[in-house]
């Protein structure tokens, strides 16, 4: 029997790009859809039978009612909390750290509600149909290679993944001959800049260089590393440290470069686009226009999963 598909969508960082709570989640959409309305339908479509929240508690109420409702009408869905004291035994919070702890916490977040293959990926950015058709083959077809924790990729062309209003964060990614990942660096502050794409500390980077949006494909086992991994972060933070995060991609790269994992990048051609900024919204919205004229998607996104279901 064919495995059941989860996605993951981390959104407990709602409110803290540009303030303004869960109200940031503005219409992209004819039908007053947001952002994830739109990741939500790609992956029903694709075939993801569970759709689970990473959220904080403070959100949870308007969460539900504006987010959650909607989509427990159509699918099964679980909420999960990540929050700053979840740590683990022997540790605690380090004095005037409000800063989250990462990625890599929120989906350790789901060590409780997560029992079965995995994606992952950002509230408040667009992936495009393809991604979520290329991952969720991947993780049903359950191709592995033994003694290694085995990690999809969807990985996006840079040039794509742009924002016209500043500087961005990207995984540069390096890949083998084999389609594999041989590293992958969390670059800041990617932008266009004098004719060239730039970045901190980086003063060219090719325009069809793939860089992850952190969508990936996971297993259980994955969390289980997780886990231990965290420790260790903790461990080696000074008491002064309130900022330090234990993300994905840097978690994914060690193990790559311990031989513990083999990432298989799965290239799309999808144009990503995301709420980075206030300014982004008119091209999001317009994007959306354009894909709806073009029947990609329907009117009202919502009505026809109801009708799918």
């Amino acid at each position: 029997m064919k495995n059941k598909i989860s996605l993951v969508i981390m959104a407990a960082g709602i409110g803290s790009r540009y303030g303004g709570g869960i109200k940031q989640l503005a219409a992209a959409g004819p039908s007053g859809e947001i952002l994830m309305d739109y990741s939500i339908y790609d992956a029903l479509k694709a075939g993801f039978e569970k759709i689970v929240f990473v959220i904080r508690h403070d959100i949870e109420k308007d969460f539900r009612e504006i987010i959650g409702a909607k989509i427990e009408c159509v699918c099964e869905t679980e909420y999960v909390f990540q929050e700053l004291d979840d740590l683990p035994e022997g540790f605690a919070k380090t004095a005037g750290r409000t800063k989250p702890w990462g990625t890599g916490h929120a989906i350790l977040a789901c060590r409780n509600a997560v029992k079965e293959p995995f994606a992952v990926i950002n509230a408040d950015d667009f992936y495009g149909r393809e991604s979520f058709a290329n991952i969720y083959r991947y993780l049903s077809e359950d191709i592995h290679k033994e003694g290694l924790e085995n990690i999809f990729l969807s990985g996006y062309i840079l040039k794509n993944t742009l924002s016209e209003n500043g500087g961005v964060t990207r995984g540069i990614c390096k890949m083998g001959d084999d389609g594999f990942l041989q590293s992958i660096n969390e670059t800041k502050n990617i932008r266009r800049e004098g004719g060239r794409i730039c970045a901190d500390g980086i003063d060219s980077i090719s325009e069809d260089t793939f860089v992850s949006m952190n969508m990936w494909g996971l297993y259980p086992s994955f969390i289980d590393k997780l886990g231990k991994g965290f420790v260790d972060f903790l461990s080696g933070l000074s008491d002064s440290d309130i900022k330090s995060e234990f993300l994905l991609p840097d978690i994914i790269d060690g193990l790559i470069k311990k031989k513990e994992a083999c990432v298989k990048l799965i290239p799309t051609h999808d144009k990503w686009f995301g709420i980075t900024y206030k300014e982004d919204m008119g091209l999001v919205r317009s994007s959306i226009e354009q894909l709806v004229k073009k029947g990609e998607y329907p009117v009202n996104v919502m009505a026809e999963l109801i009708k799918y279901k």
